[in-house]
């Protein structure tokens, strides 16, 4: 049974920035849907609201890197760049401002449709010089997603999960350092945040067809250890299978297809992700399911890469988690 944590950034940010006293608390009119609604009743002089005006909110925090702060903006993913890209690039990664950008709901973990959902938010922000992405895919790793965050010399991109979190790790993130979960020499799968848990939904029934699986969670996205995937690439006989909770352009599958390219690798990849579509409403095992990002999806690639049928169905896959669409903790809720 794997442990449910709630709301596992509410007190990890209270506990960081309560350490850090340059450390500011900065809300785009999201404070509770960011989980720092105590935050704010409890330490107001840490805290300022920006409203919804993120143009502003980036240039503003940009200043307050200029004068020494480290504010941590907490909003919503889609609204740290589609809006106000040209203030984050100016007034934030072009001078490497000690940003901390916490973006919420990243991809399709809300029912909200294409306006709230952050579906290219990596290949955006790793395509602009200065800028570190990091994101989380358990409890653990929001737990040290802010110590994390703050030990950038320069501004972060963070794809943070909210609400009721599962607990898949013991260790915190360490900055550039994927996780090995699987060591095995015939396929490689490389996944990050919500697909790491469905990955590891699909591997007992992969061995269980015979099928060794090297397995590789990121948590750092940029930058990107390129040495190292390579090594875990020419570790295993057939292939590699992303699986990514974004598009498929511009994000972890186009990072190790550059890899191959890059070092002449003449091995097969499998990008699973959305492929060319926004996402609509729905809850998150629906929408995973419909566009092909879970576990069930994951063994078709793998048959893929094989080449070979492994007739694994749902039944043969380690149990769901499924989460109510709406809750007390806004597990997926807006």
């Amino acid at each position: 049974m794997v442990e449910m944590v709630r709301r596992p950034y509410e007190s990890a940010f209270e506990k960081h920035a309560l350490a850090n006293p340059e450390v500011l608390c900065i809300s785009a009119d999201l404070t509770s849907s960011c989980e720092i609604d105590k935050f704010r009743d409890n330490h107001p002089d840490q805290f300022l609201s920006m409203g919804m005006a993120e143009q502003n909110m980036m240039s503003f925090c940009g200043g307050l890197g200029l004068a020494g702060y480290r504010p941590f903006i907490h909003t919503f993913g889609v609204f740290t760049y589609r809006r106000p890209y040209d203030q984050l690039m100016a007034s934030i990664a072009y001078p490497r401002r000690k940003v901390r950008i916490m973006g919420f709901l990243p991809g399709i973990t809300t029912p909200g449709g294409m306006t709230h959902q952050a579906i290219e938010d990596i290949s955006v922000m790793r395509s602009m010089p200065n800028m570190t992405i990091l994101e989380t895919g358990d409890a653990t790793e929001v737990e040290s997603i802010c110590e994390a965050a703050d030990s950038i010399d320069g501004p972060v991109y963070c794809r943070v999960l909210r609400g009721s979190v599962p607990r898949l790790f013991d260790t915190p993130i360490v900055v550039g350092k994927m996780r090995e979960l699987g060591l095995g020499s015939d396929v490689l799968i490389v996944t990050a945040g919500i697909t790491t848990e469905e990955a590891l939904r699909a591997t007992k029934a992969l061995e269980a067809s015979g099928v060794s699986v090297r397995h590789l969670h990121l948590n750092t996205i940029k930058p990107f250890d390129a040495e190292a995937i390579l090594d875990h690439i020419n570790s295993v006989k057939f292939g590699v299978v992303t699986l990514e909770n974004h598009v498929t352009e511009g994000g972890i599958g186009s990072l190790v297809a550059e890899v191959m390219a890059d070092n002449g690798v003449g091995k097969k990849l499998k990008r699973l992700g959305l492929k060319d579509t926004y996402a609509h409403g729905g809850s998150r095992a629906y929408l995973m399911r419909y566009y092909g990002l879970d576990a069930l999806a994951l063994t078709q690639g793998v048959e893929a890469i094989i080449g070979q049928g492994l007739s694994i169905t749902e039944e043969d896959l380690t149990a769901a988690r499924v989460d109510a669409v709406h809750s007390l903790v806004k597990a997926e809720g807006l």
